[in-house]
């Protein structure tokens, strides 16, 4: 699975759609994701003091079914591979969403059960 931290203007945009598609796909033609032990740390940088992110779950095989293009490639910022998602993704990709969470101390929290 891939996960994605999602705005929560796009994701509703997703939803009357029918894809999810975001400002970096337009800007880098792709869209950024995340490994699950990737999440937290990309939420830290990019996102901090937001309580109002979604965090959406992508199906990889799903994916690749719609003919979506997804490449792990090296980001030297951080040190590690992430997968790109190469087109918008259709919402039969998208198995699970939570809200993303963050403690008393406003640190980003992973949803129970992921």
């Amino acid at each position: 699975m891939l996960y994605r931290l999602a705005e929560p203007a796009d994701w509703q945009h997703a939803q009357q759609t029918g894809f999810f598609a975001s400002a970096d796909l337009a800007a880098e033609g792709f869209i950024h994701s995340s490994e699950q032990h990737q999440i937290l740390e990309t939420a830290r940088r990019y996102y901090a003091g937001r309580a109002d992110l979604v965090l959406l779950e992508w199906d990889e095989d799903a994916l690749a079914a719609a003919g979506v293009r997804v490449a792990r490639e090296w980001v030297p910022g951080r040190g590690q591979h992430f997968a790109h998602v190469f087109g918008p993704v259709p919402l039969a990709a998208v198995r699970r969403t939570w809200p993303l969470g963050v403690d008393e101390k406003g640190d980003f929290q992973l949803p129970i059960g992921l």
